[in-house]
């Protein structure tokens, strides 16, 4: 059974910056894709950004150029730097994993923008 546990998100201002990360219970590596889901209030949950076993990185239009997704294997870590944030951002983010039997989900966290 794999373990997600997220941390990082809270609240910020328009403009600001944010990161999340994803802690896994065993090696990352392992693991078909990695990636950030986003649910804001009222609306269904969203793939914002997805990554490879090989690194190839994906993002949803709302948040190119802005959110980059990494990882650090040696510490089994994905992260979500979120910048430029806007208001339209706020949602509870769910970090996820994807293995050949199911996919693995974090415990979410809210992220709240200001106007």
């Amino acid at each position: 059974q794999v373990q997600l546990v997220q941390s990082g998100g809270g609240f910020m201002q328009a403009g600001g910056s944010l990161r999340l990360s994803c802690v896994a219970s065993q090696n990352i590596s392992s693991f078909d894709a990695m990636g950030w889901y986003r649910q804001a209030p009222g609306e269904q949950r969203e793939l914002i950004t997805s990554m490879t076993s090989g690194g190839l990185a994906d993002y949803a239009g709302s948040v190119d150029g802005r959110f980059t997704i990494s990882r650090d294997n040696a510490k089994n870590t994905l992260y979500l730097q979120m910048n430029s944030l806007k208001p339209e951002d706020t949602g509870v983010y769910y970090c996820y994993a994807d293995t050949s039997r199911r996919d693995f989900w974090g415990q979410g966290t809210q992220v709240i923008v200001s106007s």
